[in-house]
């Protein structure tokens, strides 16, 4: 938007930073909220309704290379805006859904609204236009975005019970439309001056998509993450069962896993006081040995305090790798063609996290047990750690 001032680089991302938390809210968390009212309404199952988000989360997937590179062709703002209104118009057709197949295709257009607002597209726009200062600015949607659970249980709780769970689901879609939309489009008008001086002579040495493709890192790094957000998902859709096998109680479940979102918060936190000089490589290894140790102590313990130990160390860990996955890309590769390339490796990765609970539900009943489950995962975790550790910079870029 020639001619447009764009505003400044701290009201940019705070506006970002309240999308964010504001769309996890609603199109992540929000989800399992509603599916007891939903069960209770409309007589469908729990895996009939579980797979309208499956459906949701595999389109997350689909979508993500296209948003990408819609960003690197200079439509973040676009792309942001628009993921917002159909997310707010997903949200509005979910509230007078009548059937399953409507509600199957309504996650479809949800899914589509995630890729174009959750994290990723936010980080790449951040990345083109505050190239000196687009770590700080992912650091920062992190740490707000962190409380998008603390924020939508309740929230959805109170809507419900005020209102019933349609009526709900339509202020979240109103919501989408009529405050994150206008957010979006306000926050990233114009084109910063800094970014302009991006393009400029260093953009020509940043990989393309084809020449990452052929270097191993990319396939490495691939492959980490794939490994983590398929470890990650399979814990989330399985983690009250396996304290139940345990025979630990409901209660006593919920007083452990209540400490991932406050350790999410405090490692982001921490990151973001102490740790802003620390490359995305050296970030990442400390980052990735969380997930294979805290799977090892979920798998083997049995006591309270040891399962708190658990418990901070997975949320401390899942905080951080956010910001890995945020600033890797262009730390190895430049940001001229970061969407592209964070697009290809976020559509594997998202693909694994929507058949994680599928895979490990059925890979429990092939082994003894959750240990035996948790102790896969470990090693899953341990692929990660080691697929990472062994993707190094591309030579252009030392």
């Amino acid at each position: 938007m020639a001619g447009v001032s764009a505003p400044p680089y701290r009201h940019t991302v705070i506006a970002l930073a309240v999308g964010q938390v504001v769309c996890w809210a609603a199109l992540y968390y929000a989800f399992s909220s509603f599916v007891l009212p939903m069960q209770q309404a409309l007589g469908w199952s729990k895996p009939e309704l579980m797979g309208a988000f499956t459906v949701g989360l595999a389109m997350w997937g689909a979508v993500s290379y296209a948003v990408g590179a819609a960003i690197d062709r200079g439509q973040g703002r676009a792309v942001l805006t628009f993921g917002a209104l159909l997310g707010g118009i997903g949200f509005l057709m979910w509230s007078q859904v009548a059937s399953l197949p409507g509600l199957y295709v309504t996650w479809a257009l949800l899914g589509a609204a995630m890729a174009m607002t959750l994290y990723e597209p936010a980080f790449n726009v951040l990345t083109k236009r505050f190239p000196d200062r687009y770590v700080q600015g992912i650091t920062v949607l992190t740490l707000v975005g962190g409380f998008a659970s603390t924020l939508s249980f309740p929230a959805v709780v109170w809507l419900v019970s005020l209102w019933g769970w349609r009526a709900a689901l339509a202020v979240i879609g109103g919501v989408l439309l009529l405050v994150v939309a206008p957010l979006h489009a306000w926050a990233l008008r114009g084109v910063p001056a800094s970014a302009g001086a991006a393009r400029g002579g260093d953009a020509a040495a940043d990989a393309t998509l084809h020449e990452a493709l052929r270097e191993p890192s990319f396939w490495l790094l691939t492959a980490s993450m794939t490994f983590y957000s398929f470890a990650a998902a399979a814990l989330w859709a399985h983690v009250m069962p396996a304290f139940a096998a345990k025979g630990h109680s409901e209660a006593e479940a919920l007083g452990v896993v209540v400490w991932f979102g406050p350790a999410q918060v405090l490692g982001r936190l921490l990151h973001f006081a102490f740790g802003r000089a620390l490359s995305a490589r050296a970030l990442g290894l400390a980052v990735m040995c969380g997930l294979p140790l805290s799977m090892a102590i979920f798998a083997l313990a049995d006591r309270t305090a040891i399962l708190l130990v658990f418990a901070l160390l997975f949320g401390f860990a899942n905080g951080l790798v956010t910001i890995v996955r945020g600033s890797i890309v262009p730390e190895y590769y430049g940001r001229a063609h970061v969407g592209r390339i964070s697009g290809a490796m976020a559509a594997i990765a998202l693909l694994a996290r929507a058949t994680a609970p599928l895979v490990t539900a059925w890979l429990l009943l092939a082994l003894d047990g959750y240990r035996g489950m948790l102790l896969v995962l470990a090693g899953v975790g341990a692929a990660s750690l080691l697929s990472f550790a062994l993707a190094k910079p591309p030579a252009r870029t030392v």
